[in-house]
């Protein structure tokens, strides 16, 4: 159950209903009468944007129903004239991002040379809508007091929006996940939401939130505003089974504004925490400047917005080390006798504990006080322009580029992380008549993230390839050990730049969209079509130097690894993953009577099976299978017939526009995209050779591992994605009811449901050892009669 309380003035004539919503503008509609109530047709309706004079003039049909759509967000004043009666201007009308406002005017008997003014105050509140969200407003955008000038922080503020902790050190993800902060809308995955800026999508590469390497996005002055999308949502969204946060990019005025800013915040009133010896040094310098005016008055507008971001962050590391004593042998539960050669990589890479010790002494804290420093350019560009009274185009370009270098967790070398974004979106507009309209769209999103990359080696021998596990490569990874921090290797031998475990993953989207608006009588009708085009490009070397695990210090000590998972010394591919995407969608909303409308619509959603570009696919079809099977198809395509009908419900009961009753029903795909199978499609024999070792005999560190493991082919890795998958769906509903209390309260009650069935799942390794079924119920067998479920593989994930 979702309880929202939202203080809002609202005007009693001002709803709003869902006209528009894959377009990126907002909309106003709403009918014209005299003051019998009798519907006015042919009456004169005139929208001018107040900053920039930009003027969009509709007439009403026999009903008195007039509609204004694709409106760009901002403040408008409207005029109804027609013969016979007073002219009527009201001033203040809000038009948000992706949303539409409904505006009965009522007109008197007179002189049309009369004119009557009033100002409308205040935000509108929703009675039209069966779709749960919220709109966020320029105002509160840029005056928000936001920590990092985070503009997506705000989406917490609507209900049945929660931020997902993600761990990173880096604060926003990781390469793998997505650098942006992971949110969950309406207990949706974090992963299926859709972020659109100027209606092109800017999800990344693992279909998350955009960000840089401290996960937030930077550009408030360049944000219009955004609303948020919750549940049961118009038809025209697609790719996604989420929520839908849309925002749109600030555009010039007629008048020439600018601004230039500096931010400053530091550690000089930090408390000190339990590890720091001393309050680490921590500063950060955000700063920038915007500007936005005319080049020619009411036809073409300019916007350009700089920010940049210098941050030093003091982190005090905390590790946990085996102690002095461990590493002679003598451990709380008796003595051993350590390996001669796992003692070796103790001295060189383990650092001693400058700590206290940790339970019962067999290892202590290690800390250091080392220094993050990121930095991070953001650019944003928009022009538009009017042709004429019909016609008008806009377009946006975005950049941001952002790294940051960090110590790893036993203070030997500095690595780096990158991320840049590029977005270019073109804007469209021809309006037909004031009943028809249309919009079209073409945007190009592109996400790079680099992880991996060295900027300093403290320790040398990170770099000694006399310490690797594998000939010929550098160190590799320890992890694993119960109550010891991961070692996390060295560095990669074949990109000595790179660590042993590092990922370039390179996104670029393309997207054509076009969107049709047609009146017709009581029915707003809006119908398109969206193609989109991924690439995926991946490189990941991980594992490059190999990993042992081990179950316990003791373990370690006396050189019993667990496993080992490697990569033969072959060159890595790149992995090119390809895909696309076809959306259409008809959406009508119904004004069954003047209080009630209904939301009925239908959307078609299908995606190509994913290929890869040189023909690297490879997957079991059946678990057992003994060999894979190569190139295309991946799988069998499950999203053919993924038809998806919504339908829902918006009631003014006492035709005050302050009562609303709204729900509604949905049913939304989830689409295999290619985030689906980044972490399966790079790792699959033959195109990646990495060697699996489950059963390791003592000894095997650091070189045995590999050696007895190169020539097994029952070592390799093998992949599985269900060769008939089934459709995966999710399905939404609500129920609200709102009410405006005095003082332009609206309090609202609401319930918001979904089912989600045949949801994406992965498991890292599926090769593993079946119980069977005894008299005493399932029992795993002993270990001389134990054999994984595909012996042919060492690994399948």
């Amino acid at each position: 159950m979702i309880f929202l309380v939202a203080g809002l003035l609202a005007f009693s004539n001002i709803l709003c209903m869902s006209l528009n919503a894959q377009i990126s503008g907002g909309s106003l509609s709403g009918i014209v009468t005299d003051t019998s109530q009798a519907a006015i047709p042919d009456a004169q309706v005139t929208l001018i944007n107040m900053n920039t004079r930009v003027a969009r003039t509709v007439a009403t049909d026999a009903a008195g129903f007039y509609t204004a759509p694709d409106l760009l967000p901002g403040s408008y004043e409207m005029t109804a004239a027609a013969p016979g009666f007073t002219t009527q201007v009201r001033t203040g009308i809000a038009v948000n991002v992706g949303a539409g406002l409904v505006f009965n005017v009522v007109m008197q008997a007179g002189d049309p040379a009369r004119v009557v003014r009033l100002t409308v105050s205040g935000t509108p509140s929703d009675q039209a809508s069966s779709a749960v969200g919220g709109n966020v407003s320029a105002s509160t955008v840029v005056n928000s007091p936001l920590n990092g000038r985070d503009w997506a922080q705000l989406a917490t503020l609507q209900a049945g929006v929660t931020g997902v902790q993600t761990g990173s050190a880096q604060g926003g993800g990781n390469s793998q996940r997505g650098f942006g902060a992971a949110l969950s809308i309406s207990g949706a995955r974090p992963d299926q939401n859709s972020y659109r800026l100027d209606g092109v999508s800017i999800n990344d590469y693992s279909n998350g939130a955009p960000g840089s390497v401290l996960g937030d996005n930077l550009g408030v002055d360049a944000v219009d505003q955004f609303s948020v999308l919750g549940s049961n949502y118009p038809a025209a969204y697609g790719r996604t089974t989420g929520g839908v946060i849309n925002a749109v990019t600030r555009s010039g005025t007629n008048a020439f504004h600018g601004s230039v800013y500096e931010f400053l915040r530091n550690s000089a009133l930090d408390a000190r925490n339990f590890f720091d010896a001393r309050i680490p040094p921590f500063k950060r310098n955000q700063f920038g400047g915007s500007l936005g005016g005319a080049l020619r008055k009411d036809r073409t507008f300019v916007f350009g917005d700089y920010e940049g971001l210098r941050q030093s962050l003091g982190i005090t590391q905390v590790s946990t080390v085996p102690s002095a004593t461990a590493r002679k042998g003598v451990l709380s539960t008796g003595s051993v006798a350590v390996d001669p050669s796992v003692s070796r990589y103790l001295q060189a890479f383990y650092p001693l504990p400058n700590g206290p010790r940790l339970g019962n002494g067999d290892t202590g804290i290690f800390s250091f006080a080392g220094q993050q420093v990121t930095m991070e350019n953001y650019v944003t560009a928009k022009l538009d322009h009017k042709f004429g009274s019909r016609d008008s185009v806009s377009g946006t370009f975005m950049r941001d580029n952002s790294n940051v270098v960090q110590p790893d967790v036993f203070d030997e070398l500095l690595a780096n992380v990158v991320s840049r974004r590029q977005l270019v979106t073109l804007h469209e507009q021809h309006i037909f008549n004031s009943n028809f309209l249309n919009a079209a769209r073409f945007g190009f999103n592109r996400a790079v993230a680099i992880e991996g990359g060295v900027s300093n080696v403290m320790n040398p021998l990170l770099a000694d390839a006399a310490f690797g596990f594998i000939p010929g490569q550098f160190v590799g990874e320890i992890q694993s050990v119960p109550g010891v921090s991961n070692f996390t290797g060295g560095l990669n031998a074949q990109r000595p730049g790179t660590r042993s475990s590092s990922k370039n993953l390179f996104w670029n989207s393309f997207q054509w969209a076009d969107d049709v608006l047609l009146i017709k009588g009581v029915h707003a009708l809006q119908f398109g079509v969206l193609v989109e085009r991924m690439q995926d490009n991946l490189r990941l070397t991980s594992r490059t130097n190999g990993v042992f695990k081990f179950s316990s210090l003791s373990d370690l000590l006396i050189n019993r690894p667990r496993n080992f998972l490697g990569l033969l010394p072959i060159p890595i591919p790149t992995f090119g993953v390809r895909q696309t995407l076809f959306g259409a969608y008809v959406q009508d909303d119904i004004r069954i009577r003047k209080n009630l409308t209904v939301n009925a619509g239908l959307r078609h959603e299908t995606t190509t099976v994913p290929a890869e570009a040189h023909g690297r696919l490879s997957n079991l079809l059946y678990l057992t299978d003994a060999k894979p099977h190569l190139g295309s198809p991946y799988f069998l395509n499950p999203t053919l017939r993924n038809f998806e009908p919504r339908v829902g419900f918006a009631w003014n009961p006492f035709t005050d526009g302050k009562t609303a009753i709204r729900g509604g029903f949905g049913a939304f795909d989830v689409l295999p995209l290619p985030y689906t199978f980044t972490l399966i499609t790079p790792n699959s024999v033959p195109f990646s050779n990495r060697i699996v070792g489950d059963v390791l005999p003592p000894g095997s560190f650091p070189t045995g591992a590999y050696l007895g493991l190169a020539g097994d082919s029952t070592a390799a890795s093998a992949s599985y994605v269900e060769h008939a998958p089934k459709r995966s769906y999710v399905m939404q509903w609500n129920l609200s009811a709102s009410l405006e209390l005095p003082a332009g309260l609206i309090l609202t009650l609401g319930y918001v449901g979904s089912r989600g069935v045949h949801q994406p799942f992965r498991v890292d390794n599926f090769n593993m050892v079946l119980p069977t079924l005894t008299p005493a119920g399932y029992l795993f067998p002993p270990a001389s009669s134990s054999q994984k479920l595909n012996p042919n593989f060492g690994r399948v994930t």
